[in-house]
């Protein structure tokens, strides 16, 4: 989550989505900010103290976090923005991550459809690096009442021109688009990746944000 109190915007990182490109894209303006360096402070002495406060909202935290931490006012007067990912690219980009930083992560499972069907086993212990990826992106983006409390849902899959959009709204000139972690070890086709069986486990575990956020297994 990257929040700007000088500029007002709150942008939602949902995990691979495209969002270290736009964190690392808007990271000239966090050093502008008057409050970054108050805030910096803050967060080390409560780390180094071992007395936490809620001085720095976690990267991938979802808004609701940012809503009940922040007051109304402000909280309201932020351009809350957030990308998104169609869910059966989504999780071949996590498995070709997975394999290539944390291979330790992939439970034994060599292929993409193996690792799949673990993953998504809800009897298989919990693992954040994995259970990150496999959470609804629409959990994101609601508060407690399962409202959408975020003013622009971009696309990863039209991530220049929604960047473009996103600093429009925002009032600043659109600084390029940083390309980060960027993948070379993976066809760029997702759907080759999968059979009518993974494809289904896809389409049943994120049924909500592929209604949602008017994702297909075909675009």
């Amino acid at each position: 989550m990257f929040l700007s109190v000088k500029h007002r915007f709150l942008f939602v990182h949902i995990a691979k989505t495209g969002g270290t490109s736009v964190r690392a894209s808007l990271q000239h303006l966090r050093r502008r900010d008057p409050w970054y360096w108050p805030m910096f402070l803050c967060s080390r002495l409560s780390r180094l103290s071992g007395h936490r406060i809620a001085g720095k909202l976690p990267r991938h935290a979802k808004i609701v976090a940012a809503k009940e931490l922040l007051p109304k006012a402000f909280f309201d007067e932020l351009f809350k923005f957030a990308f998104v990912r169609n869910p059966w690219d989504l999780q071949v980009s996590s498995f070709y991550h997975i394999r290539r930083e944390r291979p330790h992560f992939l439970g034994g499972h060599e292929t993409f459809q193996d690792f799949l069907r673990w993953k998504l086993d809800p009897e298989r212990p919990y693992q954040y690096h994995l259970d990150t990826s496999i959470e609804l992106q629409t959990d994101y983006l609601i508060d407690l009442h399962g409202e959408l409390v975020v003013d622009f849902i971009g696309r990863y899959e039209r991530l220049e021109e929604d960047f473009t959009e996103a600093c429009g709204r925002i009032g600043i000139a659109r600084p390029n688009l940083a390309h980060k972690r960027r993948a070379v070890d993976r066809g760029r086709d997702y759907r080759d990746y999968y059979s009518d069986e993974t494809a289904e486990l896809v389409a049943h575990h994120f049924r909500r944000d592929i209604e949602l956020l008017g994702y297909a297994f075909d675009p």
